[in-house]
């Protein structure tokens, strides 16, 4: 903002000729007078000030109709991310799925019930996600992190978790027959009624999974597991479970 004060008149040309030295600075000197002359005149104008005070609520304005929007830019932005994520539905790669996945949660939006089947989803970040009967069938899923995340009664056949992180995710009555899980963290995960038939579970870290009440583990391979629970391996093999080692192993 602007601090408004006010000018003294100037003097005189006469009065300022009479203090100039040299001569050859006149023409100099005749400029500089035209602008003190017009300076203190505009400062003496109303109009100028009113139309600064004009310009300072102009930027008032601005800023509260940003603020005001907020909500409307938001909504744009989430119909924006889901648009990428049904445009993509059924179809393989990446799609742009990653980043408005990401975006809609980080904004707390429920992923309940979408559709990801056979997306290639590398490296997705979802902490603390509601993925609840989501559809995950044949996603490439490897290295992701999807800590806290909530996938009960998810469809998650065939999906390819491999090194990634199921830290304490709410996995009841979800679907992981056929899911390669090798080398990931299932710490604290709730596999309640899940079924984990065929799943490939090697080098899984196991510490602290809820798993008295798998629905299925048949066939499931638990070759090399780390931090089982006590009784777990025994029950997996007594169920059907197998541990095989892999081709590279």
């Amino acid at each position: 903002m602007l601090v408004r004060e006010a000018r003294k008149r100037p003097d005189s040309w006469a009065e300022l000729e009479r203090g100039i030295r040299h001569r050859w600075t006149l023409p100099w000197h005749a400029v500089d007078f035209a602008f003190q002359w017009t300076a203190y005149l505009l400062s003496r104008w109303a109009l100028l000030e009113v139309l600064e005070y004009l310009g300072i609520l102009s930027v008032l304005f601005a800023v509260i109709f940003y603020y005001s929007e907020a909500g409307d830019r938001k909504k744009q932005k989430h119909y924006q991310a889901w648009q990428v994520i049904d445009t993509a539905q059924g179809k393989g790669g990446n799609g742009g799925r990653i980043e408005a996945l990401q975006e809609l949660n980080a904004d707390g939006v429920a992923l309940v019930g979408v559709d990801l089947s056979g997306a290639f989803l590398q490296g997705l970040e979802l902490r603390g996600a509601k993925l609840a009967r989501a559809d995950l069938e044949a996603a490439d899923l490897r290295h992701s992190i999807l800590e806290g995340s909530d996938l009960e009664y998810a469809q998650l056949k065939s999906a390819n978790f491999r090194s990634g992180s199921l830290r304490s995710v709410n996995l009841l009555q979800a679907d992981l027959e056929d899911a390669d899980l090798v080398g990931a963290s299932l710490m604290g995960a709730n596999l309640a009624n899940a079924n984990l038939r065929n799943a490939d579970l090697r080098n899984a870290d196991l510490t602290g999974i809820r798993w008295q009440e798998i629905k299925a583990i048949n066939s499931a391979n638990v070759q090399g597991v780390r931090n089982a629970p006590e009784g777990f391996i025994a029950w997996a093999l007594q169920h059907g479970a197998v541990s095989v080692r892999g081709d590279g192993e």
